[in-house]
């Protein structure tokens, strides 16, 4: 399959991947001829095989154990979780043979990531922040890597990342490929394609500030003090479904938890405030159903790869337009289908009508009045726009059809490379 060495093929059968994804289709041949890739794809369309599988293939052609110090290949991303799984999926990909995966991230002991790194590693995966750290304690030679992946680039120019690179990069071996992935294309990601990338092959499965096809989407209209009760009315219609919930704050987040928890819901929170450990288990909780709510801010909208998320729930609008994209893009991942439903109060209009407009659509009402002015096309039609009434007021949106009020749909379940 895509020009796999039967290694690969059978790891993939083993982990129960029978078709590629469309990002993977094009991308995994043009890397695997050893182009640098700039690959546009929003969450949970498969980004981390489209870059893993080729990554492998060719370090399990080249022989010989990583030295001490040192990496052959290194895969950076902006958060912690989102190292975790990217480092999580590779090693399901590389059991069986000699390849090593290790992590570098914060939050963690920091001596014994220096100690995992003495031995070498082939494919290091790490926040910038953690890796020049231990650049700078000399526990790391990045002279042999011929490997450089950029994961959620786009987020990590957002935490200041370009800096890191500047420092990072003279350090890398050369020649080397190198891949950037990132699901929007802002002018500061196309003058780094320019500096890092030789000649990329462009490849793209879905416009910048689209959704995955399969998320269904819509909006309740409603006062800031309304949220908590129809939060807890939409998680009662179907309590054994995975739920992410995004807030604004970290202690907006904590504080839904606990009043969640208190009202008999099954519920965990991850944010800032939390430790790296506690991150971990509150993760690994909500993955295995222990728990089935977990309340997140921003932190995790990249971080968090569960086929299983069947919701997800912004509670608050993020007051960035492309962190709503990257939220609901925690469900309907790897071929399923899920519903995002959005809480909009009379001061997050215009961060509704933002989103909207990034997206180039209207979301459906579930319930409520629109309180958006007549601000023109959305669409690029002309004919989207003014006030709406939702199904609380007894007349759909005439986007498209609103869920249809006290029942939520459960996403069929299938499974994709």
């Amino acid at each position: 399959m895509l020009g796999l060495s039967p290694t690969l093929n059978d790891a993939l059968k083993r982990g129960g991947f029978a078709q590629p994804t469309p990002i993977q289709n094009q991308a995994v041949p043009l890397a695997l001829e050893g182009h640098d890739i700039l690959g546009l794809a929003q969450t949970g369309t498969g980004k981390t095989l489209a870059f893993g599988l080729p990554l492998i293939d060719h370090l399990l052609a080249q022989p010989g154990k990583p030295a001490p110090k040192s990496a052959k290949a290194l895969v950076m991303a902006p958060t912690r979780e989102l190292v975790n799984q990217i480092a999580d999926s590779l090693r399901g990909l590389t059991d069986g043979s000699k390849l090593r995966v290790a992590t570098v991230v914060g939050g963690q002991s920091i001596n014994r990531q220096i100690g995992v790194l003495a031995r070498g590693t082939d494919i290091l995966v790490a926040t910038p922040g953690r890796l020049i750290d231990l650049m700078d304690r000399g526990a790391v030679d990045l002279g042999t890597v011929r490997h450089l992946v950029l994961d959620e680039a786009d987020q990590m120019l957002d935490l200041g990342f370009i800096h890191a690179l500047r420092k990072i990069a003279p350090r890398l071996g050369s020649p080397r490929q190198t891949m950037l992935f990132s699901a929007t294309m802002p002018k500061q990601m196309e003058e780094l394609s320019r500096a890092y990338l030789t000649n990329p092959r462009r490849v793209q499965v879905s416009p910048p500030g689209k959704a995955a096809d399969k998320v269904t989407q819509s909006v309740h209209f409603l006062d800031k003090a309304e949220k908590p009760v129809k939060l807890r009315e939409i998680l009662s219609r179907d309590a054994q479904a995975l739920t992410l919930v995004f807030a604004r704050t970290k202690h907006g987040a904590e504080k839904l938890m606990k009043g969640l928890v208190a009202d008999g819901f099954n519920a965990a929170s991850i944010h800032g405030n939390k430790s790296q450990g506690q991150r971990d288990r509150a993760i690994r909780a909500f993955r295995s159903g222990e728990i089935t709510v977990l309340v997140a801010t921003d932190v995790a909208a990249r971080g968090i790869d569960i086929p299983g998320v069947a919701y997800v729930i912004n509670y608050d609008l993020p007051e960035v337009p492309d962190s709503y994209v990257h939220r609901i893009g925690r469900t309907a991942r790897a071929g399923r289908e899920g519903e995002a439903i959005a809480f909009c109060a009379p001061d997050e209009a215009e961060l509704l009508h933002q989103i909207q407009k990034v997206m180039k659509i209207e979301l459906p009402v579930a319930s409520g009045t629109s309180p958006l002015p007549l601000h023109g096309s959305l669409g690029g039609n002309g004919k989207n726009g003014g006030r709406r009434r939702g199904a609380g007021s007894g007349k759909p949106s005439a986007a498209a059809p609103a869920a249809a009020p006290g029942k939520r749909r459960r996403p069929r379940r299938s499974r994709a490379a």
